[in-house]
């Protein structure tokens, strides 16, 4: 599925790019049994990040060039597009892994170890793939809605599915506790600063909100936009 949003499950609002997915409706009741748990993580996590993730991000955002931060972003995107190979060789989309493939090499050595997205422009559009998806295309089902402390939102599944999507990028493979801790916490601060402008869309009670963006983006995602439109 062609990328929608952000790289990955982040703390509190990361997914409010998924209300752009053409296909919004509203959650279920019956998806979401453990509310008044979630609820109380909601507001943790949305506590965290008005006052640290969010001003973290303001202040790398107005302090950092422009053409800075969409190299930085190109870099970790770079990144995840090895882990959305892998994803879509699981899911057995070979076409989809051969543009993966394809986008790695021409970025990593054209685009500068991907600081530069030469591959886009060549029509090599990036996937937006994780494992979550891949036990949703094996058929797994997507459990109950769950809010996970510091991650987010999520669903049993998608929340299983964290275990391996880690061990797909670098961080588990990297020995220097202190290069890796930097260069996870910069992918955190840019994730969140690409999502600033997203977030002044959002209306209404905000955990409502962001659960029915989360959950109507892993289907528009795991079905590769194939769902049905309920209007």
């Amino acid at each position: 599925m062609k990328r929608l949003g952000t790289r990955k499950i982040g703390p509190v609002i990361v997914t409010v790019a998924a209300m752009l997915s053409p296909t919004w409706s509203w959650a279920t009741a019956e998806q979401d049994p453990w509310e008044n748990v979630n609820r109380a993580i909601f507001r943790f996590n949305d506590t965290l990040d008005t006052y640290a993730l969010k001003p973290v991000a303001q202040g790398y955002q107005k302090i950092t060039p422009e053409l800075v931060q969409k190299g930085v972003t190109n870099f970790f995107n770079n990144i995840g597009d090895v882990a959305n190979l892998a994803n879509n060789l699981l899911q057995g989309k070979v076409q989809h892994a051969g543009v993966d493939t394809s986008r790695v090499l021409f970025n990593s050595t054209f685009g500068v170890l991907g600081v530069m997205d030469v591959a886009t422009p060549m029509g090599l559009q990036r996937n937006n793939e994780d494992f979550g998806q891949t036990l949703g295309v094996w058929g797994v089902g997507s459990g109950s809605y769950v809010m996970l402390p510091f991650f987010g939102p999520s669903t049993v599944r998608d929340g299983i599915g964290l275990v391996p999507n880690a061990y797909m990028g670098p961080y588990p493979y990297m020995n220097n506790m202190g290069v890796r801790n930097g260069m996870y916490a910069l992918d955190v601060v840019d994730d969140r600063a690409n999502l600033l402008a997203a977030e002044k869309l959002i209306t209404g009670d905000r955990y409502v909100f962001i659960r029915n963006a989360y959950l109507q983006n892993r289907e528009y995602l795991i079905k590769d936009g194939e769902v049905v439109d309920d209007f």
